[in-house]
C-alpha cells in the first residue's frame, strides 16, 4: 500500500517525530521541530554518517565551523552575486514559483507519458537558458509549454527575475557600528577557510577530506514537501582535497561510495538513482545527484560535485592568504617538490532529506486479516532499540521488567512500558519503529527467560535474560551499517 505525503506528515506528528515549529502560534511556514522520536532518528542518521566518514577513513577528519562568517567569505564563494533562484509570479493568483521547477514539472509530465525525448530536450533547453541568464526566454519557454498556475489555471506570468536566498543580519552592539553579515547558506565554506588550519595542525597529506555537520539557512520562496525543502536545515558535507588531474577518478569513487551508504541504511536500490546535472553550478566541472523516490517522485537527497579549485582559489585571491598545498611527492622521480591549490570533490547530503527518505521508506501498512502499520527502520537507526513489557503489573513481574530495562539501558536505548494490554503496547512500539519488544511473564520468574517479539515478522522467540545484551546489541549496532558500505 503506497503512502501519500499526507500520511507521512500525519504519522510523523502523531507519534512524536516532527512538529510544525511554534505551532501554538499557528506555526511558521517551512520550519519544523523534531520531536522526541524524530530527534533520535535524526541523530542516529547523523552519527552513522559521521562514522562512515571519519571512522572508516584514516584521511578524513571533522570540523565544526561557526555559522557566522566574515561577509567576504560569501563574496569569494559567489553567493553574494550569484546565489539566486529564478522566480516568476502569476498575476492572477499572486502566487510565486520557481521558474526552473515549473519546467521540471512539465518535463516529468512528458516522462510519465512516455515522451522521455521531449522531457530531456526541455530540460536541456532550460539548462542552456538559465546558464546564459536569458530570463526573458525562460518566461517564453514556460508560456510556449502551456504551463499554467495550479491555482488560477492561467498563464498570466510576470517576468522572471533572480532572488537572492541568503538571510542577512547585523553584528555589533550599536546599530551605527554594526556590520552586515549573513547566516550561512551552506556549510562548505567553513571547511574551505579552515583548509590550511586542518592540513597543517593534522599533518594531513593530499588526498584528504574534511567533514562537517551543521545548520544552514536559505530564504526559500517556494518551500514545500514537508522537511524536504526548509528555510532552516542541516547539512552533512565532506570536502575531499585531491591533486589536480585526479579529480574525476575520485569523483567516480565517491559516487559509488555514497550510493552504497544509502543502500546500507536501508533504502532499496529500486528507489535510488543517479541524476546528472543539466546545468552545472558555477564552481563545478561535474555534478550528479543521488535521488530517492519520495511519495512526490524522485528527488535529490545528496549531491556529489567536482568543485575544481574554485573555492580555495577565490578565497586565496580575496583574502590575500596563500591556500596552497606543499606536495613533497610531486614529480616522477619522487623528489620534486611543488605547490598547488588542491581540487575538491564534495559530497553533500541533507540530514533532513535523509530523515524524510528513511521515514518514507520505513512507513509500512500491511493489509490482510488485520491491517497493521509500523516503521520498518534499520534497527541501528530506530529511536528506541528495545521495549521491556511486563505481562501484568503484579506478582513481581513489573519489578523484574524494570530491572531488565535498567540493565539494557547501559548499552542501547531501552524503554519500560506497563500501560494497557500487551497487544496494544506492541502496536505502540511498532508505530515508532522499535525493532524488539521483550515480554516478561510468569515463566520469566521461574527460569530467567523472556520472549523477544520481532517488529517486522512479529515472530517470537524465548531467550535467556543474560543473552539479551548480546543478541539485541549486535542487531542495533552501527557496525551492521558500516560493514555494508
Amino acid at each position: 500500500m503506497s503512502a501519500t505525503l499526507q500520511d507521512i506528515i500525519s504519522h510523523a506528528k502523531e507519534y512524536g517525530f516532527v512538529f510544525p515549529s511554534s505551532e501554538i502560534y499557528d506555526g511558521l511556514q517551512a520550519v519544523y521541530d523534531y520531536g522526541q522520536n524524530g530527534v533520535e532518528l535524526k541523530n542516529n542518521l547523523k552519527q552513522v554518517w559521521w562514522k562512515a566518514m571519519t571512522q572508516l577513513h584514516d584521511n578524513i577528519v571533522g570540523v565544526d565551523a561557526a555559522i557566522f562568517m566574515h561577509p567576504l567569505t560569501w563574496k569569494a564563494s559567489g553567493h553574494v552575486d550569484g546565489f539566486n533562484d529564478p522566480m516568476i509570479d502569476n498575476k492572477d493568483s499572486k502566487k510565486r514559483y520557481r521558474a526552473d521547477q515549473l519546467l521540471e514539472g512539465k518535463a516529468e509530465e512528458y516522462a510519465a507519458a512516455g515522451q522521455q525525448d521531449k522531457a530531456d530536450a526541455l530540460l536541456q533547453k532550460m539548462g542552456e537558458l538559465l546558464s546564459a541568464e536569458k530570463l526573458d526566454e525562460v518566461r517564453d519557454l514556460i508560456i510556449a509549454e502551456g504551463i499554467t498556475c495550479p491555482i488560477s489555471k492561467t498563464s498570466n506570468w510576470t517576468e522572471v527575475r533572480q532572488f537572492n536566498l541568503m538571510f542577512s543580519t547585523q553584528v555589533g552592539s550599536v546599530a551605527e557600528d554594526s556590520s552586515l553579515i549573513y547566516l550561512r547558506p551552506e556549510t562548505a565554506q567553513g571547511i574551505f577557510v579552515n583548509f590550511l588550519n586542518v592540513q597543517k595542525s593534522g599533518r594531513m597529506k593530499v588526498p584528504f577530506g574534511i567533514a562537517q555537520i551543521g545548520k544552514a539557512f536559505r530564504n526559500e520562496i517556494v518551500a514545500r514537501q514537508f522537511t524536504f525543502r526548509m528555510r532552516e536545515f542541516e547539512q552533512m558535507e565532506m570536502q575531499f582535497f585531491v591533486r589536480p588531474g585526479s579529480e574525476m577518478e575520485w569523483y567516480e569513487k565517491w559516487k559509488e561510495t555514497r550510493m552504497r551508504f544509502h543502500k546500507a541504511i536501508g533504502l532499496p536500490a529500486e528507489k535510488l538513482k543517479y541524476h546528472d546535472h543539466e546545468k552545472l553550478a558555477h564552481y563545478a566541472n561535474a555534478a550528479v545527484d543521488i535521488e530517492f523516490e519520495f511519495p512526490f517522485g524522485f528527488r535529490e537527497i545528496e549531491g556529489i560535485h567536482s568543485r575544481t579549485d574554485f573555492d580555495l582559489r577565490n578565497h586565496q585571491e580575496l583574502s590575500k592568504k596563500k591556500l596552497q598545498y606543499f606536495d613533497p611527492d610531486l614529480g616522477e622521480d619522487g623528489k620534486a617538490i611543488g605547490n598547488y591549490i588542491p581540487y575538491v570533490i564534495e559530497t553533500s547530503v541533507g540530514a533532513d532529506r535523509m530523515f524524510l527518505a528513511a521515514f518514507c521508506n520505513a512507513y509500512t501498512v500491511e493489509t490482510g486479516e488485520k491491517e497493521r502499520t509500523y516503521l520498518k527502520l534499520h534497527p541501528a537507526l530506530s529511536p528506541i532499540k528495545a521495549a521491556v513489557l511486563p505481562l501484568v503489573k503484579k506478582d513481581g513481574l513489573a519489578e523484574k521488567a524494570q530491572e531488565i530495562a535498567a540493565s539494557l539501558r547501559l548499552h542501547f536505548r531501552t524503554v519500560y512500558d506497563e500501560g494497557g494490554a500487551i497487544g496494544k503496547r506492541y502496536t505502540r512500539q511498532d508505530l515508532i519503529g522499535t525493532p524488539f519488544c521483550i515480554a516478561v511473564d510468569y515463566e520469566t520468574m521461574e527460569n530467567n527467560t523472556v520472549t523477544i517479539r520481532h517488529r517486522d515478522s512479529m515472530e517470537q522467540e524465548r531467550v535467556p535474560i543474560d543473552q539479551l545484551k548480546e543478541k539485541i546489541g549486535y542487531a542495533v549496532d552501527f557496525q551492521r551499517i558500516l560493514e555494508a558500505i
